[in-house]
C-alpha cells in the first residue's frame, strides 16, 4: 500500500475544498482540488526530479486547456471545432515520451472540462485555481526531497542488481526465461530512470554519474548469466557464491558510498563461470571507485545529444511521424464527434462524453478496446460508490471529509489496475463537478450514460473505424527487431574478442528494449477480439524466439571471449541470411505455421518430427533461429 500517496490524495484534495468552504466559495475550492487530482493521478514516478516535471509541465498544459475550453463555453460549433483542433494537437504530441503523453492528456482533459462546465470569471482565474491545487500536490511530493535525494535512484539500481542476482541463480533451470525478462523490465526502468534528467556535464551530479557507471557494470554479469545458460546440464545450478556476490553489490549500491569489499568466488571451471568471475570483479572495482566515469570505455549507452539536437529530433519525429498524425486524427475524430452528438442528444452536462474519450483514446496506456470495456465497468463501479454519498451525505462541509476518505482510494487502487483506478476517480469527480453545478443525486444515472456513450464513441470511431492491418501496428515492428537481431549476430561475431565491445552492448540494450515494447504491444493485443487478438496469439511464439535467439547471440559471444573457438564467417553468415528472410517474409505478410505434429525433446521441431542437431560453438544459435523458422510459413499472404 503506497501510505505516503494516500496521505497526499487526502491533504491535497480535502484542503482547497474546506479553503474554498471557509471563504464561502466551494466552486472555486474545487477547482483547486480538481487540478490537485489531476496531479494526484500523474505523480507515477519515484526519482524526485522525474516527479518535478511528471506534475509540473502537465499542469502548464493543463492551463493552457481550461484557458481554450472554458473561452469556448456554451458556443456549440466553435467549441466542436476548438475541441477537435485541441484533440488533434494532443494526440500528435502525446508520441514523444511519457511526460508528452501526460501533457496532452492534461490539456485535452481540462479543455473538455472547461467547455462543459460553468467557470469562474475573469477568463484568467480557472486556470489559475487548477494550476494551485497541481502547486499543491507538487510541494507535498517534494517536501521530503532535500532528506531524500537520490535515494530512490539508489533503490531502483540495487533493485536492478537483485533481479539479477534471481537470474543467476535460475541459470539453467525452467526460471530462467521469466528471469530474464525481469532483468530487462527492471533495466529498462532504471536506465529511464538515471538518463532522463542526466546532462552532458555528468560531472554536475557525481552521485548519478556513479549510479549510471554501476547500472553499466552490472550488465557483463547480466551477459554472463546468459552464458550459463548453455553450461552442461550435469554441471547443476551455478554456485551460490555468485548470486550472493551480486546481492552484496546491491547493498554497496544501495548505500551511496564506495566501498572496496573483497568478493569470496570459487575458482571459475569454465567459460561461463570465467565470464561471471571477470564480470563480477569489475562490478566490484566499480562499486569501490568515488568518481567512476560512466561515459569511459566500458560505456553502454553513450553520450546524450546536446539538448537543442534532442528538441529537434523530437519535433520532427512528433510532426512527421505517420504514427502520431494516426493517432492525432482519430482523437480529434473522435473528440469531434462526441461535441457533435451531445449539441443533438438530451444529455444533460455531458461533457463527460468527450471526458470518456479522453481517457479511452491513449494507446500509450493500454488496448482501447480493452480500456473502453474496463472504463464502463470502473464507472459503474464507481457510481455505486457515489450513489450511497451523494444521496445521503449533506452538501456542505460534509463533502470535505466524504472527498479526503474517497481521495484515499485513487493511489490505493491505482496500483490495482484501470478498473479500479476509474472506480476510484468517478466518485471525486462527482463530488467536486457537484460544487460547480449543483445537481447533486441527479447526477448519478446521466453520468453513467455520457461514459457508456463516450465508450461507444471510442470503440466504433476510434477502433473499428480505424482496421489499422496487422502489419502497420504489430507485424512490421517484429518484422523490423528480426532484422535488428540479424544486424547484431553480425557484428557479434565480426568483431574480435574484446573488439567494439561498447557497440555490440550498446546494440543489445536498444535491441532488449525494441523487444520490449514489441512483447508490451503483443500482450495488449492478446486482449482484443478477432482478428487482432487471434493473430497476436498466433504470433506470440515467435516473439519469445527472437528474445532467445539474441540471449544465444549475446551468451555465444560471452563464451568466445572467455575460451571458447570463433565461429566460421561463413555459418555467421548464414544464420544472419535466414533472419533476414524472415524478416522479409514478415513484412510481406508471411503466416503463422500450425503447430508442429511431431515434436521433438524440446517440444521446438518442425513439423515433420525431430531434425538433425547442429552442433559446434554456434549450436544453441542455430536450435533457436531453428525454432524461429518453423514459426512462420513460407508463403506469404501477398
Amino acid at each position: 500500500m503506497p501510505w505516503a500517496a494516500v496521505a497526499r490524495a487526502a491533504v491535497a484534495l480535502s484542503a482547497p475544498l474546506a479553503v474554498g468552504m471557509a471563504a464561502g466559495n466551494p466552486g472555486q475550492g474545487a477547482l483547486v482540488s480538481m487540478g490537485a487530482l489531476s496531479a494526484v493521478i500523474g505523480d507515477t514516478a519515484d526519482a524526485y526530479r522525474m516527479r518535478l516535471f511528471n506534475i509540473a509541465v502537465p499542469q502548464l498544459f493543463g492551463a493552457l486547456g481550461v484557458t481554450l475550453g472554458s473561452l469556448v463555453h456554451g458556443q456549440g460549433w466553435t467549441a466542436v471545432a476548438v475541441l477537435t483542433v485541441t484533440a488533434l494537437v494532443s494526440g500528435m504530441i502525446s508520441s514523444i515520451g511519457a511526460v508528452a503523453s501526460a501533457s496532452g492528456l492534461l490539456l485535452l482533459l481540462n479543455a473538455v472540462v472547461g467547455a462543459g462546465l460553468p467557470m469562474p470569471s475573469p477568463w484568467w482565474k480557472p486556470p489559475l485555481l487548477l494550476t494551485l491545487g497541481g502547486l499543491v500536490v507538487l510541494l507535498l511530493t517534494l517536501f521530503a526531497w532535500p532528506l531524500r535525494g537520490g535515494v530512490p535512484e539508489r533503490t531502483a539500481v540495487a533493485a536492478t542488481y537483485r533481479t539479477v542476482a534471481d537470474f543467476l541463480q535460475a541459470a539453467g533451470t525452467p526460471a530462467h526465461d521469466e528471469r530474464r525478462q525481469a532483468v530487462t523490465h527492471s533495466l529498462n526502468e532504471s536506465y529511464d530512470l538515471l538518463l532522463a534528467h542526466r546532462t552532458r556535464r555528468h560531472g554536475r551530479s557525481p552521485g548519478l554519474a556513479r549510479l549510471i557507471a554501476q547500472l553499466n557494470s552490472v550488465i557483463p554479469v547480466v551477459e554472463a548469466g546468459s552464458a550459463a545458460k548453455l553450461r552442461p546440464p550435469s554441471l547443476g545450478p551455478l554456485p551460490e557464491a555468485y548470486p550472493a556476490a551480486v546481492r552484496e553489490l546491491a547493498a554497496t549500491v544501495e548505500q551511496g558510498r564506495p566501498d572496496a569489499r573483497a568478493l569470496d568466488l570459487p575458482p571459475p571451471t569454465g567459460p561461463s563461470e570465467r565470464a561471471i568471475d571477470q564480470a563480477l570483479r569489475y562490478a566490484a572495482a566499480v562499486a569501490a571507485e568515488p568518481a567512476p566515469d560512466p561515459f569511459g570505455p566500458a560505456d553502454r549507452i553513450g553520450r546524450p545529444a546536446a539538448f537543442r539536437v534532442r528538441a529537434r529530433r523530437t519535433a520532427r519525429a512528433a510532426l512527421l511521424s505517420g504514427a502520431s498524425w494516426r493517432y492525432g486524427l482519430r482523437l480529434a475524430l473522435c473528440i469531434g464527434l462526441a461535441q457533435v452528438l451531445v449539441s443533438t442528444l438530451p444529455v444533460p452536462r455531458s461533457y463527460w462524453v468527450a471526458l470518456t474519450v479522453t481517457f479511452v483514446m491513449k494507446p500509450d496506456f493500454g488496448s482501447v478496446f480493452s480500456r473502453a470495456v474496463l472504463r464502463a465497468f470502473g464507472t459503474a463501479a464507481g457510481l455505486l460508490i457515489a450513489i450511497p454519498v451523494l444521496a445521503e451525505v449533506p452538501r456542505g462541509w460534509w463533502d470535505v471529509p466524504m472527498t479526503a476518505l474517497l481521495a484515499m482510494l485513487i493511489p490505493a487502487f491505482s496500483v490495482k489496475g484501470y478498473a479500479f483506478q476509474t472506480a476510484a476517480i468517478t466518485p471525486v469527480i462527482l463530488i467536486l463537478s457537484d460544487q460547480l453545478n449543483h445537481q447533486g443525486f441527479q447526477l448519478v444515472l446521466p453520468r453513467l450514460l455520457d461514459s457508456l456513450l463516450g465508450c461507444a464513441i471510442s470503440l466504433i470511431a476510434g477502433y473499428l473505424l480505424w482496421p489499422e492491418s496487422w502489419h502497420t501496428r504489430i507485424g512490421d515492428r517484429l518484422a523490423d527487431a528480426v532484422a535488428d537481431t540479424a544486424s547484431y549476430v553480425t557484428l557479434a561475431f565480426a568483431a574480435a574478442p574484446g573488439r567494439d565491445q561498447a557497440v555490440r552492448l550498446r546494440n543489445r540494450r536498444r535491441l532488449y528494449r525494441d523487444l520490449s515494447t514489441v512483447r508490451s504491444e503483443f500482450q495488449r493485443a492478446l486482449t482484443e477480439p478477432p482478428p487482432t487478438g487471434a493473430l497476436a496469439a498466433a504470433w506470440w511464439p515467435l516473439v519469445i524466439a527472437v528474445e532467445r535467439i539474441v540471449e544465444a547471440t549475446t551468451a555465444t559471444r560471452v563464451r568466445i571471449d572467455h575460451g571458447d573457438p570463433a565461429p566460421p564467417a561463413a555459418e555467421v553468415a548464414a544464420i544472419t541470411r535466414e533472419l533476414s528472410e524472415l524478416a522479409e517474409a514478415l513484412h510481406a505478410g508471411a503466416e503463422p505455421a500450425a503447430p508442429p505434429t511431431k515434436a521433438g525433446p524440446d517440444g521446438r521441431d518442425g513439423p515433420d518430427g525431430p531434425e538433425e542437431q547442429p552442433d559446434g560453438v554456434l549450436a544453441p544459435l542455430h536450435q533457436e533461429v531453428r525454432a524461429a523458422l518453423a514459426i512462420a510459413a513460407p508463403d506469404p499472404l501477398g
